[in-house]
């Protein structure tokens, strides 16, 4: 793990911008939020492919601007397996259809839309998409993770997390 600092220097000498500290630590000040966000993301997931799971999840992190989630999403899926490729390609995934099965392709756009909801509803074609690769309770924990992941981006955008620290499994 490195931890970037005003004193941290790359091996090259090149000195890295001092790390932003937190805002706030949300959690110690509504640790009963906190519990009832990790007891609601332990729910959403359940059933759910963890790769599918951590591709949904960077990708709404990618979309929110939250660094400390993608930070955090891409070791977890790296240490679920994924390639670094596929991670990678979510970035631009609508032109990288070819490194994703047709199902997680439905369950990123569905990610898209269910995220961007100042473009409006999730649209039909989009749903209905969904709802041909997941059977109806598969749907609803994939769309329960794009909620809480959501949530999770916004705190962690709000307060400023700070990314880098977090080890695969560290909140398991």
């Amino acid at each position: 793990m490195t931890t970037h600092t005003d004193e941290t220097t790359a091996p090259d000498s090149v000195a890295y911008a001092p790390e932003r500290p937190a805002r706030l630590e949300w959690a110690k000040h509504v640790p009963e939020v906190y519990k009832a966000m990790v007891r609601l993301d332990v729910a959403a997931r359940q059933g759910l492919d963890p790769k599918l799971l951590e591709l949904v999840k960077i990708r709404a992190s990618q979309i929110n601007g939250c660094a400390f989630c993608l930070d955090m999403h891409s070791k977890d899926a790296l240490a679920a397996g994924e390639s670094v490729e596929r991670i990678i390609e979510l970035g631009a995934w609508e032109e990288s259809r070819h490194f994703y099965t047709a199902k997680e392709l439905a369950a990123l756009e569905l990610t898209e839309a269910v995220t961007v909801l100042t473009d409006g509803f999730v649209p039909d074609e989009v749903y209905d998409n969904a709802a041909k690769h997941f059977e109806e309770a598969e749907l609803a924990q994939v769309i329960a993770a794009i909620t809480v992941i959501n949530a999770w981006n916004r705190f962690g955008v709000t307060c400023r997390m700070a990314p880098g620290h977090y080890e695969p499994g560290q909140y398991t």
